[in-house]
């Protein structure tokens, strides 16, 4: 599949990020690519979260890639069989673990419920050996439990602008990859 024959949709995380973060760069470069927009970025609910991305999807006029990163990958889980007719893959990037969404006070511990069921639709999960949100063994569990393929990138934080993942050229190689497989 190529980029033109998507609808690529980006699903940040708590905060939506900045400017300089991969996805924001990836969404102003990648011509069919639009974010995600929640209403309340710093203060995330889940209805509330899933109910708009499934909405947004639903918009799609070709088929559907999400790409995400941390809190929007367990939104894509929550979300996943209300846009499984809708979406190609899922392109996900340092889902945080149970525990660090339960520790942060203003994310719904909704979350923190994440479904195990293996997900409808093909899935890569990047991983990072020293995560600060997720162990790296957590991270290969859950991609196991929703069969998606893992991907390990080695030493890279939380795969942010923060641990200097700003334009992040190895992950839109990686993510085009993908693509080729749909």
């Amino acid at each position: 599949m190529r980029i033109a024959e998507t609808d690529i949709f980006i699903v940040p995380g708590l905060s939506g990020g900045t400017d300089d973060h991969w996805y924001s760069r990836w969404a102003a470069k990648l011509p069919t690519a639009r974010r995600v927009q929640q209403a309340d970025w710093h203060n995330p609910n889940l209805e509330a979260w899933t109910e708009r991305l499934i909405a947004t999807v639903r918009e799609a006029k070709r088929p559907a890639v999400l790409v995400a990163h941390s809190l929007g990958c367990i939104a894509i889980a929550h979300a996943a069989p209300a846009i499984a007719a809708k979406v190609a893959g899922a392109f996900l990037v340092a889902p945080p673990s149970r525990e660090v969404m339960l520790s942060i006070a203003a994310i719904d511990p909704a979350f923190a419920e994440v479904p195990r069921e293996p997900l409808p639709f093909p899935a890569v999960l990047i991983a990072s050996r020293d995560d600060t949100y997720a162990h790296y063994l957590e991270s290969e569990k859950l991609a196991r439990d929703w069969q998606a393929e893992l991907v390990d990138a080695g030493a890279s934080g939380h795969i942010n602008d923060e641990s200097g993942h700003g334009p992040w050229p190895e992950g839109l190689m990686r993510f085009a990859g993908f693509l080729k497989t749909l």
